[in-house]
C-alpha cells in the first residue's frame, strides 16, 4: 500500500446534520444534535464482528460512542458469526429485508445486492472521504457508476505465520524461499513430532480464501480468475487443477493437525499461538493476536507462500480485497437515510483508520503512520506492498465458492481428488452462467 501525507477530513458529528434532522422532525434541538422530546430513531445493523480480532473490537467501540454522542439514534446491532454471515445477507437480501446498514463485500458478493436495488447509492455523501479514500479502494464498492459503500479495512488473506524457533529446530533460520525446500520443510518437522501446519477449516474459508488465493496466484496469475468468468480459461486447465494438488500434497503429508474440519478459525489461531504447530495460514489482521498483542511475538515471523516450479504468476505478490464496506439499505424513508448516512460518515473517518493502524491493523486509506505504530505492521506493509493479486471468493460467484470449499474439505481426507474438483467447480461456474 502506498502511504501519503496526512490529509484533514471534515466529519459531521451531529451538529450540523443532526440538528438539521432533527429541527425538521420537532423544531428544537439541543448543542449535540438529539432532540427535545422526539422519539428516537432505530437503525438496525448486521455485522459480522463476533470473534475477538481486535478490529472488531474497535468497530464494536466506535458503534457506542456514536450512540452517546447522537442520543437520539439507536443503533441495533445484529451481531452474525463470519462463517455465517454471506449466508444470511443473502437470505435477507433475497426476501427484501436486509438490515437498514450492512457490512457487504466487494466485487462478486456486492454485485447482485446493489443491482437488485436494495442499497442506496452513496454518491451524495462521498465528500466526506475524497480526500482519504483512493480510487481503487472504493471500486470493489461501485457499479454502473454509482458507489454503494466505503470500506473500513484491508485485509491479506494468506500471510503464513510461523514459528521461527521450530523452523530452526529442523535446519531452517529463514522461511523457505522455493516450493522444494518448503515440502522439506515440512517433511522434516513432521519427522521431528511437529505439526507442521494449524489448520481451522470448520467453516470451510480458510482453505478456499487463505491457502487457494495464493496458490491460484502461484500457478496461474491474476488475471485467470476474471478469465474464467470470461471464458477465457477454465478451473480444468492444468495449471489450475496443480493449484488444487498442492492441497492434496500436503494432505497427504499430514502436514494438517488430524482435527482440522473440526476446529474453527479462531481456535486454529490458539493452537498455533500455543506452539502445538509450526505454521498458520490466515488474514493480516491476526497479527495483533499472534504478534503485537503477543508477549511471545518475536518468535513468530510472516512470510508468503513461495514461488511454484512452472508457476505463472508472481510470488512476491499477497492476495488482498479491501473489506468491510458499509451500506445502507434503500427505500429508508428521509429521516432514517439520514441518519444512516450521519453514521457512515462518523463510522468510517480518518481517526477510525488511524486507531485501526495503531492496533496493527492494515487499512485502504490515505493517512500517516503513527510513529508509534507497531514494527511488525511495518513489516506487513513490506510484506504485502509487493503487488495484489485477487482473493478467490472476492471474485467468484457465492454459489461456485460453496463448491469449491465444500470440495477442499473433501479432499482433506481423501474424498476428492484436484481433477475431480476442478470438474464439479466449472460446472457449477457453468450453471450460474447458464452454460
Amino acid at each position: 500500500m502506498k502511504w501519503l501525507n496526512k490529509m484533514k477530513m471534515t466529519v459531521l458529528i451531529g451538529s450540523v446534520s443532526l440538528l438539521a434532522l432533527t429541527t425538521a422532525a420537532c423544531g428544537s434541538s439541543t448543542d449535540n444534535g438529539s432532540a427535545q422530546g422526539t422519539q428516537k430513531i432505530t437503525l438496525t445493523m448486521m455485522h459480522p464482528w463476533t470473534s475477538p480480532n481486535v478490529d472488531n473490537e474497535v468497530y464494536k467501540q466506535r458503534i457506542a460512542a456514536f450512540e452517546k454522542e447522537h442520543p437520539n439514534i439507536v443503533i441495533e446491532q445484529d451481531g452474525v458469526p463470519a462463517a455465517q454471515y454471506k449466508t444470511k445477507l443473502r437470505t435477507l437480501a433475497a426476501a427484501n429485508n436486509l438490515a437498514d446498514i450492512n457490512v457487504v463485500w466487494p466485487g462478486a458478493d456486492l454485485q447482485p445486492i446493489a443491482s437488485g436495488g436494495l442499497l442506496e447509492p452513496i454518491d451524495s455523501e462521498m465528500d466526506a472521504w475524497k480526500n482519504i479514500l483512493p480510487e481503487d479502494a472504493l471500486a470493489g464498492f461501485a457499479l454502473d457508476g454509482k458507489q454503494y459503500a466505503v470500506p473500513t479495512k484491508q485485509t491479506f488473506v494468506d500471510i503464513v505465520y510461523y514459528n521461527k524457533e521450530m523452523f530452526a529446530s529442523v535446519g531452517y533460520d529463514h522461511f523457505p524461499a522455493t516450493y522444494d525446500e518448503f515440502i522439506d520443510a515440512v517433511k522434516k518437522l513432521k519427522a521431528a513430532g511437529i505439526t507442521p501446519f494449524s489448520l481451522g477449516n470448520k467453516e470451510k474459508w480458510p482453505l478456499q480464501s487463505s491457502y487457494l488465493s495464493a496458490l491460484t496466484e502461484r500457478f496461474v496469475g491474476s488475471d485467470f480468475l476474471n478469465k474464467v468468468l470470461s471464458g477465457e480459461a477454465k478451473f480444468t486447465d492444468p495449471q489450475f487443477v496443480k493449484a488444487l494438488g498442492v492441497v492434496e500434497e500436503l494432505t497427504k503429508l499430514d502436514a494438517f493437525n488430524t482435527d482440522a474440519n473440526n476446529m474453527d478459525s479462531v481456535q486454529a489461531q490458539d493452537y498455533f499461538i500455543q506452539g502445538k504447530a509450526a505454521m498458520h495460514v490466515s488474514s493480516s489482521t491476526v497479527d495483533s493476536r499472534i504478534r503485537i498483542e503477543n508477549k511471545e511475538g518475536d518468535k513468530f515471523g510472516i512470510a508468503l507462500f513461495p514461488s511454484m516450479p512452472g508457476g505463472n504468476g508472481d510470488a512476491t505478490k499477497s492476495a488482498g480485497v479491501v473489506q468491510y464496506g458499509i451500506a445502507v439499505k434503500s427505500g429508508l424513508d428521509e429521516q432514517k437515510k439520514q441518519a444512516a448516512f450521519e453514521f457512515m460518515k462518523y463510522f468510517v473517518n480518518e481517526d477510525l483508520y488511524k486507531e485501526l493502524i495503531s492496533k496493527g491493523v492494515v487499512v485502504p486509506a490515505k493517512v500517516d503512520i503513527p510513529a508509534d505504530a507497531s514494527p511488525y505492521l511495518k513489516e506487513m506493509i513490506e510484506l504485502t506492498g509487493k503487488g495484489t493479486s485477487p482473493v478467490f471468493d472476492s471474485i467468484i460467484p457465492t454459489q461456485v465458492v460453496d463448491v469449491m470449499q465444500n470440495g477442499l474439505q473433501a479432499m482433506t481426507v481423501g474424498r476428492t481428488t484436484p481433477e475431480q474438483l476442478a470438474k464439479e467447480v466449472q460446472e457449477a461456474l457453468d450453471r450460474k452462467l447458464g452454460k
